[in-house]
């Protein structure tokens, strides 16, 4: 299927021929990809391929110049049309976490809940908490957590508003090697549990290999090779070090 049909029968989330442009110079060089519900599409590629342009570009963070993207067969950019990233129904996990040190953890998890009944977003918010395994750490603050907890909780805040699309940016690049193989095991457990659409971008193999069915690789702005992460990781895969 291609992906301007992708768009029309309303699959997890398309994007069609898009191109981001700074000062003349294509960031994103007609990108298209079609990823499935509930698939989780990973994207690997030197710093400045525009991984994280593209994620910005589903997010709403950033415009296309030209293209479209559609969320669940609703196009959110192009077409004459953008719509705000408030309301894109779309998470994102970033490399910091971007916790409030202020909040606790309940109240950074409920951030985006505020909308809701008071006691439907603690219940919400508990859920999310008890699935990543932090129920018990709800009244404290971020910085009494370690680097796994923190990715965790960032994790259960995305998820709480059930967004229609996930975006994960290199969430465990902060962890050591240990505690990447554990935290990264967890967290895609959570992710085929809620069978969340998630596009995640990684500069490591083995968090593709891990991650799902496909992997695509980028370079200079453009998508240059895509294939099932089970066999082709080493292929696509470039190293930025």
């Amino acid at each position: 299927m291609t992906t301007s049909s992708a768009i029309q029968s309303g699959r997890g989330l398309a994007l069609d021929e898009v191109t981001v442009r700074y000062d003349e110079r294509a960031v994103l060089d007609r990108v298209s990809i079609d990823v499935a519900p509930a698939e989780i599409f990973t994207l690997v590629g030197p710093s400045g391929s525009g991984k994280s342009t593209l994620l910005r570009v589903i997010a709403g963070l950033e415009r296309p110049a030209a293209g479209r993207v559609a969320i669940g067969g609703t196009v959110v950019a192009g077409s004459g049309t953008f719509v705000e990233p408030e309301q894109r129904r779309v998470g994102m996990v970033f490399q910091d976490y971007a916790l409030f040190p202020h909040l606790t953890i309940e109240q950074n998890v409920g951030y985006g809940l505020r909308a809701l009944d008071r006691r439907e977003a603690r219940d919400r918010v508990l859920a999310g908490l008890e699935r990543v395994g932090l129920a018990d750490r709800a009244a404290s603050y971020p910085h009494t957590l370690s680097g796994g907890e923190r990715q965790r909780v960032a994790l259960a805040r995305a998820l709480a508003p059930a967004p229609d699309v996930l975006l994960l940016d290199e969430p465990f690049c902060s962890l050591d090697v240990s505690l990447r193989r554990q935290v990264r095991a967890q967290t895609f457990e959570v992710l085929r549990e809620v069978r969340a659409t998630v596009v995640l971008v990684t500069h490591d193999p083995d968090d593709a290999r891990e991650a799902g069915s496909r992997v695509a690789m980028m370079q200079a702005g453009q998508l240059i090779a895509e294939h099932p992460s089970h066999t082709s990781i080493g292929a696509v895969h470039v190293s930025t070090r």
